[in-house]
């Protein structure tokens, strides 16, 4: 996943820009699909940090509720 670094409203959805290797990529996403990734759109606006997007769907993942150096505890 690669981290949101500025999202800001447009006319058709949510502009994000996030970091992939050493690229700052942009992406549009409709209010539409946000709304279909339960994705609260106030809150990405305001807090870019809080999400990653994984290219894969593309979709947006809300990541300040991971913390990845727990997954091996969680799974032992």
């Amino acid at each position: 996943m690669d981290p949101i670094i500025h999202a800001a409203k447009s006319f058709n959805g949510i502009q994000v820009s996030f970091l992939s290797g050493n690229s700052t990529m942009s992406e549009l996403f409709s209010y539409e699909n946000l709304i279909d990734m339960k994705i609260n759109v106030a809150d990405l606006v305001e807090n870019p940090d809080r999400y990653a997007v994984d290219m894969k769907g593309p979709v947006i993942v809300r990541t300040d509720f991971c913390k990845p150096e727990l997954h091996e505890e969680c799974t032992q």
